[in-house]
């Protein structure tokens, strides 16, 4: 049977594909722009049937009910690495629950735990050959399709036809489903002032032929725009951003410079603007590739000059950083933090950069504290942070004592908090 043939023979209503869920379940969903919509949004409908399926999921792009109703406790259990606001209100009624994970290890420790009943992602509709493209994220998707007892994909014409091991055949795949919606788009933020002179402060760390990792958000994007002046950077990445796009078409990026995957900007996922879609769309200067590679540390620190760039929400004296939870509470998720910033250490030249606003709640509260808050999750340990900027400075910590780490981190407090702080650390003996 030829390839198009095959297609039309596997393509199914999604309620045909709803019907395909049972009690006991493990279903796995694509990561964030990828993840499958018409079926997530309509799985809730299952529930008079079913019970105790649970839902494994990564950065949810929409409320969807089967966990934000409260009457689908029982029935589905949402399965997290990634938070949203949505996800974190319905931890209170018990309908979600958070997989601790460094972003490598995602397929394959999900996988020890438990196989997939039914994986569901997104693609692009066949090419000539009869390869789709699984588009937007390729962070646990492959490893999930290769040990699903099902297989069932969205077509979705909008999305952008990726390269790098996007590819999948029409005959790896159970059943197909026609949902044909605008791509997930998120917003670029806007730096602020303080995020400005943060951006500042790490651009003067990121050398000429430099590798680089970025994320999301003020800080990033300020990280992005102060790096313009830089020559030949490269990208190896957890995540694909606009802000990277904006680089290289101003020639700042041109991967000449890396030793691994020369010519090539490397990620495991993408995520923004119809810029970006655009940009990355059957751009052979793009490759998606397995999280398992892409965030492994070791691959990572095959890369010559890597700069990795993080945010962290909490840092203690010691140089712990909580990047998750406030306190015992989840907020996000682990992430590929810890990924990025022992493979950029790894790297010969190669630099790790936690970022944080010095305060929160209106210069009320310091985001660097004598101890961190109780409950607290240690996301990056001490013995793996190398530089931390606010927008007071830099503190370099790589192989300092403690005594050195407390009075580095206090230079670069908030003002109004350093006597308090040096107090602190004197009455708990931090040194």
């Amino acid at each position: 049977m030829d390839h198009q043939a095959m297609f039309r023979n596997k393509q199914i209503s999604r309620e045909q594909a709803l019907d395909k869920v049972k009690t006991g379940d493990h279903i796995v969903v694509a990561m964030a722009g990828a993840e499958p919509q018409g079926f997530m949004s309509a799985l809730h409908t299952c529930s008079p049937r079913v019970k105790d399926v649970v839902i494994s999921t990564c950065l949810n792009m929409q409320n969807y009910p089967f966990f934000v109703d409260p009457a689908m406790k029982g029935h589905f259990l949402n399965e997290g690495w990634f938070y949203n606001p949505a996800m974190r209100k319905a931890q209170a009624q018990q309908t979600v629950s958070f997989i601790p994970n460094n972003l490598h290890f995602a397929g394959s420790k999900r996988l020890a735990h438990r196989k997939p009943s039914i994986f569901v992602g997104i693609c692009t509709p066949p090419d000539k050959h009869g390869y789709v493209s699984l588009s937007l994220s390729l962070t646990y998707e492959q490893e999930m399709i290769e040990n699903a007892d099902l297989v069932i994909l969205e077509v979705n014409a909008n999305m952008p036809r990726t390269l790098g091991e996007t590819a999948v055949h029409v005959s790896a795949v159970d059943f197909f489903i026609e949902h044909t919606i605008p791509v997930p788009e998120l917003a670029v933020i806007e730096p602020s002032e303080k995020d400005r002179r943060i951006g500042e402060y790490i651009a003067d760390l990121v050398e000429d032929g430099s590798t680089i990792q970025l994320g999301i958000g003020g800080i990033p994007n300020a990280v992005a725009q102060g790096l313009m002046s830089k020559k030949d950077l490269g990208i190896h990445t957890e995540m694909f951003t606009d802000g990277m796009v904006d680089l290289y078409q101003a020639g700042v990026i041109t991967n000449r410079k890396k030793t691994l995957h020369r010519g090539k900007m490397v990620a495991t996922f993408a995520l923004g603007t119809k810029k970006l879609y655009d940009f990355i769309d059957d751009n052979p200067a793009v490759a998606l590739m397995r999280g398992c590679q892409v965030n492994d540390p070791f691959v990572i620190g095959q890369n010559y000059k890597m700069v990795s760039i993080n945010t962290t929400m909490e840092i203690d004296l010691t140089g712990q950083c909580c990047s998750e939870s406030i306190g015992h509470s989840q907020f996000s998720g682990t992430g590929g933090q810890a990924d990025t910033a022992i493979g950029a250490q790894l790297s010969p030249g190669g630099k790790s950069i936690i970022a944080l606003y010095s305060t929160t709640k209106n210069d009320s509260i310091s985001k660097i504290v004598p101890l961190l808050t109780p409950g607290a999750v240690v996301s990056l340990q001490r013995n793996d942070v190398d530089y931390v900027v606010t927008e007071y400075g830099v503190a370099q910590l790589r192989g300092t004592s403690v005594r050195q780490r407390v009075s580095r981190l206090i230079a670069i407090a908030h003002p109004a908090f350093r006597d308090q702080l040096a107090a602190e650390a004197e009455r708990l003996q931090i040194w």
